[in-house]
């Protein structure tokens, strides 16, 4: 008769367990530290949201020559740039990425309204466009190359608008947002003076759609100049 060899299978056993239970907390280990590294992100946004509310707040009794100067934009770029990298490293659809872009999201429709409210009164037009992008597979090809255009154009033109939403977040503004514009689910979508675009657009083509953009670069490049002329004389 084969005679089983117990000891064998015991020490067998006990290695296999060994090694799962190691991997089970090297698993729990890294996740972990993803949890505190989005946290800590968490952290971080919902200190630039609550500086950005108050800045709203200013910026909605601020005068029309002081309005032009506010840095609201770029804390929003930052924001958004924060917002990406969870998105990047973490799952896209996880809760805790949910509630940075609900957050952002709803701070880029206030600023959006802010912005048009000021305009309104100050007799002036914001330069903006709504971006609608979705990360579920197969959903949207191209979102990755738009989203790369916009950053190029903002790049180009500091003065330019550039609001991202995902078009799939269960966010009820956002929807209302999306139903007001009549945005289909053909992404990428972009939003370029009341008008709804449901295609990829290069570089060029939105410079066409926008030559107010060519303004921008103007006032820009006018602005450089004569703080290069004040540095220059400063230093004299």
């Amino acid at each position: 008769m084969y005679k089983i060899d117990s000891k064998k299978y015991i020490i067998t056993f006990l290695i296999t367990a060994g090694l799962f239970a190691t991997a089970f907390f090297v698993s729990n280990m890294f996740s972990g530290e993803k949890v505190k590294e989005l946290q800590s992100a968490q952290d971080r946004v919902a200190i630039d949201i609550l500086s950005s509310e108050m800045q709203f707040s200013l910026l909605a009794e601020a005068s029309c020559e002081n309005v032009g100067n506010s840095s609201l934009s770029t804390e929003l770029s930052s924001l958004g740039t924060k917002v990406a990298y969870a998105e990047n490293q973490f799952q896209s659809n996880s809760d805790e990425v949910k509630w940075l872009k609900k957050n952002y999201s709803l701070l880029e429709m206030k600023d959006y309204l802010l912005t048009k409210k000021i305009a309104d009164r100050c007799k002036t037009k914001p330069v903006s466009i709504l971006y609608f992008y979705s990360n579920i597979d197969g959903q949207c090809n191209d979102c990755k190359k738009m989203g790369y255009v916009l950053t190029e154009l903002h790049n180009k033109y500091p003065g330019l608008r550039v609001y991202s939403f995902d078009y799939d977040l269960d966010l009820s503004a956002l929807q209302t947002l999306i139903s007001l514009h009549k945005v289909k689910k053909e992404l990428p979508a972009l939003i370029i003076d009341g008008k709804t675009y449901q295609s990829f657009k290069s570089v060029e083509d939105v410079e066409k759609l926008m030559p107010e953009l060519a303004i921008l670069k103007e006032k820009a490049d006018a602005a450089a100049a004569a703080k290069a002329a004040t540095s220059t004389k400063t230093v004299k």
